[in-house]
């Protein structure tokens, strides 16, 4: 129950993160928000990371190459390139592309690592998408008709890869590596890239401005889309598997929508209802089949 318990969790935390950044991408600039966020992460952490680090490294040091690609693709690259998106497409938008994350995790498995994925898990994909298109088309054809890509969606759309390689590629993570000391590895990989890309970036702009909702932002997205998604996701995807945690992805435009009517005033309709009825819906029989095929196993 834990594992399920905390993929919900961190695609809450993840929702908020697309959210907070849509809101604020006019005061912060991609390079800079995704460097600052880690930074800030990478310090909460350091007192009890050290240590481990230390007593970690001929690991570390031994799978350097996968741990530092990894790295990159989680934390560089796809909070970066989703950043990119949101200046350009709205989070809506987003959080849609990104809920086809399932489906490429699925598809990349069976492609590379040649995994085999129920029909009912397929089924619990197809109906999980469905109740995403159905929120953020407001139950309307015209304007699932009208969505059009941009240049925020294919920025969104390699931020998708980037997530799916991460994902199905947390198979190679050292099993006597525990998911805190890859996390600040991970961290620290990531500050380290990302830190020439902001001195760039802000080359040629003023110092920053520390308001209210820049430092509420940095603060938020540090420890809960950062610190605490990335430690539950990842244990998510050892205990219940890359394609089974993948669906937990749908969840992300529904608790959207759900911030959005808390914090921006938006209302409920109908088709909310809907949408959330089909997602949940596509998550049980895929788990339930994942579930009932072990149990077949074990028998």
């Amino acid at each position: 129950m834990l594992p399920y318990l905390l993929l919900v969790l961190s695609t809450l935390f993840w929702a908020g993160n697309f959210v907070l950044a849509r809101a604020i991408h006019l005061e912060l600039q991609p390079f800079t928000l995704a460097f600052l966020r880690w930074a800030l992460a990478l310090l909460i952490i350091a007192p009890w990371w050290l240590g481990r680090a230390w007593r970690a490294r001929r690991l570390l040091r031994d799978h350097l190459p996968v741990l530092t690609l990894q790295s990159l693709l989680g934390v560089a690259c796809f909070n970066t390139l989703v950043y990119f998106g949101v200046r350009h497409t709205q989070a809506s938008n987003a959080m849609l592309m990104q809920s086809a994350v399932p489906l490429v995790i699925l598809l990349l498995g069976a492609l590379f690592l040649r995994q085999r994925a129920s029909l009912h898990q397929w089924l619990g994909v197809a109906l999980s998408l469905g109740g995403v298109v159905v929120l953020v088309s407001r139950g309307s054809l015209e304007v699932l008709a009208a969505f059009d890509f941009n240049r925020g969606d294919l920025w969104i759309f390699l931020a998708m890869l980037c997530w799916s390689f991460y994902t199905l590629g947390l198979r190679w993570k050292p099993a006597a590596l525990d998911g805190f000391t890859f996390f600040g590895f991970s961290a620290l990989v990531g500050v380290v890239a990302l830190f020439p890309f902001m001195l760039w970036e802000q080359g040629g702009s003023g110092p920053l401005a520390l308001t209210r909702p820049f430092v509420g932002t940095v603060l938020y997205m540090a420890i809960f889309p950062s610190i605490l998604s990335f430690l539950f996701w990842n244990y998510g995807v050892e205990r219940l598997g890359a394609s089974t945690a993948g669906l937990f992805i749908h969840l992300m435009p529904m608790f959207g929508l759900l911030l959005a009517t808390l914090f921006l005033g938006e209302k409920l309709a109908g088709y909310h209802l809907a949408g959330v009825v089909l997602i949940f819906a596509g998550l049980y029989l895929a788990i339930l089949a994942q579930s009932v095929r072990r149990l077949l196993k074990r028998g």
